[in-house]
């Protein structure tokens, strides 16, 4: 990590240990966003049963807080309904994660809105 950051040992964990880490081929819906600043991309993969998110996976290219934001986000909306994942919001993730450094509050901002565009992904593919 060539970072200066002081990360607690919740960020460092899922950053050295992300869950839900990959691709769904097969995804029922996909979100990408990234920061053209920090140059932090994720993509979160969902596949969804019964309204709920069954399988979610994600893949980011970025810093330590990029990585546990999105492993974080994807553990807390695992098995929740739509609608639920979608209150997700972006201090709901850093909050989770024990906090973040000021300077790294942006990424958790990209972890929730990730998964926002996954399921807006998911619902656009259902309408049509």
């Amino acid at each position: 990590m060539a970072e200066n950051v002081d990360y607690n040992e919740i960020v460092k964990d899922h950053f050295f240990n992300p869950r839900n880490v990959g691709e769904i081929k097969d995804a029922d819906g996909v979100g990408t966003v990234g920061n053209p600043t920090c140059g932090d991309i994720m993509t979160i993969y969902i596949k969804i049963k019964d309204n709920k998110i069954d399988e979610i996976k994600f893949k980011t290219f970025g810093c330590a807080a990029a990585i546990a934001s999105t492993s974080m986000a994807t553990e807390m909306v695992k098995g929740k309904t739509l609608e639920e994942a979608e209150k997700l919001t972006r201090a709901d993730v850093a909050n989770e994660l024990g906090g973040l450094p000021a300077v790294k509050m942006h990424c958790s901002n990209l972890a929730a809105d990730a998964l926002k565009k996954a399921i807006e992904d998911y619902r656009n593919k259902k309408k049509k």
